[in-house]
């Protein structure tokens, strides 16, 4: 992939009122290996400035709805602090689009359950004690109802060969 870096961790230490739901459904959800640590991340995009950005999602990526680049959920390649690729396994619980979470439809085109389709996304990352990413998860707000689901849910990083 040849795009640019575009999480930051921003808003995950000052949440807004629609941010604590997503992540609180994320601290609740996440699994970190012991004496290993948890971040979470609610999802901005640089190149369209910073705020609650919102996102489409489709076959397990979240796209900018602003600039259309991808999160590299999937992939590694968008996230600022891990110089490596990643591919991600199931963590007992499907990858989706086979189980976009509770409150979802299971389709490449996750809506919430009165049929909006941008989400504001939040992002869980599970470190080992050596600081190696194990693991990831994702949780979808929808910014007109409130609705929040699991997208990924503690999916296991492995690294692959840029």
């Amino acid at each position: 992939m040849d795009h640019e870096i575009v999480w930051t961790p921003g808003a995950a230490a000052e949440p807004s009122a629609g941010t604590e739901d997503l992540l609180r459904l994320l601290r609740d959800a996440v699994r970190a290996e012991p004496g290993g640590r948890v971040e979470l991340v609610v999802a901005e995009c640089e190149l369209c400035g910073a705020g609650e950005v919102e996102f489409e999602v489709a076959k397990g990526e979240c796209f900018c709805v602003g600039c259309c680049i991808p999160l590299g959920i999937t992939d590694g390649y968008a996230h600022p602090d891990v110089a490596h690729p990643w591919r991600l396994e199931p963590s007992g619980a499907p990858l989706p689009p086979a189980s976009p979470g509770r409150g979802f439809e299971p389709s490449d085109l996750p809506r919430c359950p009165a049929g909006h389709d941008l989400f504001h996304v939040a992002v869980a990352l599970a470190f080992a004690l050596d600081g190696v990413l194990r693991g990831i998860s994702v949780a979808l707000r929808c910014p007109e109802d409130g609705v929040v689901g699991l997208y990924v849910d503690n999916a296991r990083v492995v690294p692959r060969a840029a």
